[in-house]
């Protein structure tokens, strides 16, 4: 006989088609063997999530989000790692943890991710609506007020970080965070720029902050994001509006040792690494909408190195409890990155402060019980 699949229902912005959610009861089933029911607190939005929301590409109907942090519920058979009532940050990325990328602890590379595009990691769904699927993201599906995740993705940190300040560690600003501390391992002394100062980048100047006492140059457009940077660690900032980044740069600093390119556009790629003095380091975020970008060839002959940033090289359950006890300990001033919080309804409207480029980052978040 088959085992019984018990469904419970929960609350979750569904997007049926590009630029369209709605707010609607969906069924969740029990974690499988090797999963973690959660009980979302918080979830951030991030940039993915809003790829996701406006393309055609996207396999609809999904439910969105995977920045997610809250509270785990129940667990599945074989879970080891945590245990109901544990506070946990959702990590982005699926892996498998078998292959070889994941055995050499590398499982930022695991292209688990790629295989289970809307769906878990036994290839089927947890969310449904009177008996029809709906699909996943990221095996996570965190724009709801609980998410099945599987185990590897589900990291516990301490009891006293905020539920927001725990879902800014689940993406994007752990991915600046790791590009300077595990990617780059900047230096003491060492030169920063970093390109467009989002949850990506503003995780980049709070690390080279944290690391670096040599100069930390900010770019962005917005004026209030790089008064923000200043408070956090940047030595400089330049408005790209009002001049070039690249001339201002080399004219403050010389040139510097690293640049992290944070939003994945050709033309901020191109600056990222004609700001490097010989011998220094760029590292790229890019996007899976990224366009192609042409590159001076003859900048290679000063020895520069040009590296792609996945989600910081980031080793969930090695960085995200280092960052955590950081931020408990006032070494990462995350509560500054956060410019926005919003209940589930106004996904809408974070999604459009995310699209006009204010903010910083923003969280959705859920009253306990929800």
């Amino acid at each position: 006989m088959s085992p019984v699949i018990r469904m419970r229902e929960i609350t979750a912005a569904v997007t049926r088609e590009p630029n369209e959610y709605a707010v609607e009861s969906v069924s969740l089933a029990d974690p499988e063997p090797g999963e973690v029911l959660v009980d979302v607190r918080a979830t951030g939005v991030c940039h993915t999530d809003y790829h996701a929301y406006t393309s055609e590409d996207t396999s609809f109907p999904v439910v969105l989000g995977h920045e997610g942090a809250g509270v785990v519920e129940a667990v599945g058979d074989g879970v080891s790692t945590v245990s109901p009532g544990d506070r946990v940050v959702l990590w982005v990325l699926p892996s498998c943890g078998d292959c070889e990328f994941c055995r050499r602890g590398d499982p930022y590379l695991c292209q688990a991710r790629r295989e289970v595009r809307g769906r878990m990691m036994d290839g089927t769904r947890r969310l449904s609506q009177e008996g029809e699927p709906i699909n996943h993201f990221y095996a996570q599906s965190s724009f709801a007020s609980m998410a099945v995740v599987p185990e590897r993705q589900v990291v516990p940190i301490p009891d006293a970080v905020p539920f927001e300040i725990g879902a800014l560690l689940g993406c994007g600003v752990t991915t600046g965070l790791g590009a300077v501390t595990n990617i780059a391992g900047v230096g003491s002394g060492e030169t920063v720029a970093v390109f467009g100062c989002g949850g990506v980048g503003a995780g980049a100047v709070l690390a080279a902050g944290a690391v670096s006492s040599g100069a930390i140059v900010a770019v962005d457009l917005d004026p209030e994001t790089l008064a923000t940077m200043e408070t956090i660690g940047a030595t400089h900032t330049v408005n790209a509006t009002e001049a070039d980044p690249v001339e201002t740069i080399r004219e403050r600093t010389g040139g510097v040792d690293y640049a992290f390119e944070c939003i994945g556009r050709p033309q901020t790629v191109r600056q990222a690494i004609d700001v490097l003095r010989p011998g220094g380091t760029a590292a790229i975020t890019g996007t899976s909408s990224t366009p192609p970008a042409e590159i001076d060839l003859g900048r290679f002959t000063k020895g520069i190195s040009v590296v792609g940033n996945i989600v910081g090289f980031t080793r969930p359950r090695v960085d995200i409890p280092r960052y955590a006890t950081m931020y408990l300990n006032d070494d990462l001033a995350l509560d500054a990155v956060l410019t926005g919080r919003y209940e589930l309804p106004e996904l809408g409207e974070a999604f459009a402060a995310l699209d006009a480029g204010t903010g910083i980052r923003s969280v959705v978040q859920f009253p306990e019980g929800a």
